[in-house]
C-alpha cells in the first residue's frame, strides 16, 4: 500500500491550534483537513488500484518535471519546467527541480539506482500548494510543496534534506514498502531522515564530523526557537517553543512512545533508529554514505518487509557489514540506544 507521508508530523499543528493566532490557527487546521483527505485518498488507491500511472525511462538519467499549483490543491499543476530546460524564474520551481537532481544524484552515483522505483522514474514536483500551507509530503507518485506561513515556516522548497527525506518514502514504497504504523512506520520515517541527511551532506560534500544531522536546518523562521524538526545527534532536542511544543523525539528505546497518534508515534519514536545511524556513521567516519548508508541500504532493499521492527533492522545493518570495523560500530550503535541488549 502507498502512503502519502508529510514532513510536519501532525501534533505541531496540533499544537499551534492550541497556541496560536487565529490566522495561524487557519493554517494549522487547513494542514490537518488536507491530511485527513489525503489518507482518505490513499485508501481509495489501495481498495480501487487508483494509483496513478508514471512514465518511466529505463535509461539511467535523470527525468525531472516541476509544475506550479498556483495556490489551489489540484495536481500536478501547470508544468513549469522538465528534464533540460534552464532555470525558471519562480524560485520554489528551481528548488524543488534542483532538490529533485540532488537525490537523484546520490541514489545513482552511491547505490547505482535508477530514480526511486530503479525503473527510471519520473520525479515530478508541484510548487505552491494551497495557500500558505505548512507541509510537504510524497503522495505515492509525486512530491507536493507548500509556500509556509513566512510565520513559522518558509518555503519547504528551501531545504533539500526534506525533499531527500519525502522522495525515500519513495524509495521505500518500492523496496521494504514498510508498514506505516508503530516500529516499522518510524523506521519508515527515520529511513528517510537517514537519506535525506545524506542528500545534503552528499551535495554539500561534507563528512560526518562536518555534518549538523539535522533534518530541516532552515525551515522555521526567526520567530520560533528551534535549529530544526528533528536533531539525528540528539533526539529531543531540536525546538523548544512556546507554539510549537518541546521536540519529543526519544533518543533510547527506554523513552520510547506508546501513542495511538501519528500512526502509532511514528514521527517520534523515528528518533531511536535515527540515532543509532548517526552513531554508526560517526564511529565509521568519512562520509556517511560511503559505509553507513550502505549498510542501510542494503537493509532496506534486500532484507527489510513490511513490517520489520528496530530488532530486525538491527540485525539486518549488521549482516550488511562487510568487516570487523563495520560489525562493531553497528552493534554498539544499537546498543547504545538500547535497541539491541
Amino acid at each position: 500500500m502507498t502512503h502519502t507521508c508529510f514532513i510536519i508530523p501532525p501534533h505541531i499543528h496540533r499544537a499551534i491550534v492550541q497556541n496560536g493566532t487565529k490566522e495561524q490557527q487557519d493554517n494549522a487546521h487547513l494542514a490537518l483537513e488536507i491530511s485527513a483527505q489525503l489518507r482518505g485518498l490513499r485508501i481509495a488507491h489501495a481498495l480501487y488500484d487508483l494509483v496513478p500511472e508514471q512514465e518511466t525511462a529505463v535509461a539511467m538519467t535523470e527525468n525531472r518535471s516541476a509544475y506550479d499549483c498556483k495556490h489551489l490543491t489540484w495536481l500536478p499543476g501547470l508544468r513549469v519546467r522538465k528534464e533540460g530546460q534552464g532555470p525558471s524564474r519562480d524560485v520554489a520551481i528551481n528548488q524543488a527541480y534542483d532538490g529533485a537532481g540532488s537525490t537523484w544524484q546520490l541514489y545513482q552515483s552511491i547505490f547505482q539506482r535508477n530514480s526511486v522505483d530503479n525503473k527510471g522514474m519520473k520525479l515530478v514536483s508541484s510548487v505552491h500548494y494551497a495557500r500558505r500551507y505548512n507541509n510537504a509530503f510524497w503522495n505515492g507518485s509525486q512530491m507536493v510543496y507548500g509556500d509556509g506561513d513566512g510565520q513559522i515556516f518558509k518555503p519547504f522548497t528551501g531545504v533539500v534534506d526534506v525533499i531527500g527525506h519525502e522522495l525515500t518514502h519513495g524509495v521505500t514504497q518500492y523496496t521494504a514498502n514498510l508498514d506505516y504504523q508503530d516500529q516499522s512506520g518510524a523506521l519508515n520515517e527515520s529511513v528517510s531522515d537517514c537519506f535525506g541527511s545524506m542528500v545534503k551532506q552528499f551535495a554539500l560534500n561534507q563528512t560526518v564530523d562536518q555534518a549538523d544531522w539535522l533534518i530541516g536546518a532552515g525551515l522555521f523562521t526567526s520567530k520560533i526557537h528551534g535549529v530544526a524538526l528533528r536533531s539525528m545527534k540528539a533526539p529531543g532536542t531540536a525546538y523548544d517553543d512556546p507554539l510549537i511544543g518541546k521536540d519529543p523525539q526519544p533518543d533510547h528505546m527506554s523513552k520510547y512512545v506508546n501513542t495511538q497518534d501519528d500512526n502509532g508515534g511514528v514521527h517520534i519514536n523515528s528518533g531511536i533508529p535515527n540515532r543509532a545511524f548517526y552513531l554508526t556513521a560517526l564511529a565509521l567516519g568519512g562520509h556517511s554514505w560511503e559505509r553507513a548508508g550502505k549498510l542501510w541500504y542494503h537493509a532496506l532493499t534486500e532484507g527489510a518487509r513490511s513490517s520489520t521492527n528496530f530488532v530486525e533492522f538491527a540485525q539486518l545493518t549488521i549482516q550488511a557489514a562487510s568487516s570487523p570495523e563495520e560489525t562493531h560500530a553497528v552493534t554498539d550503535a544499537w546498543k547504545t540506544v538500547g535497541v539491541l541488549p
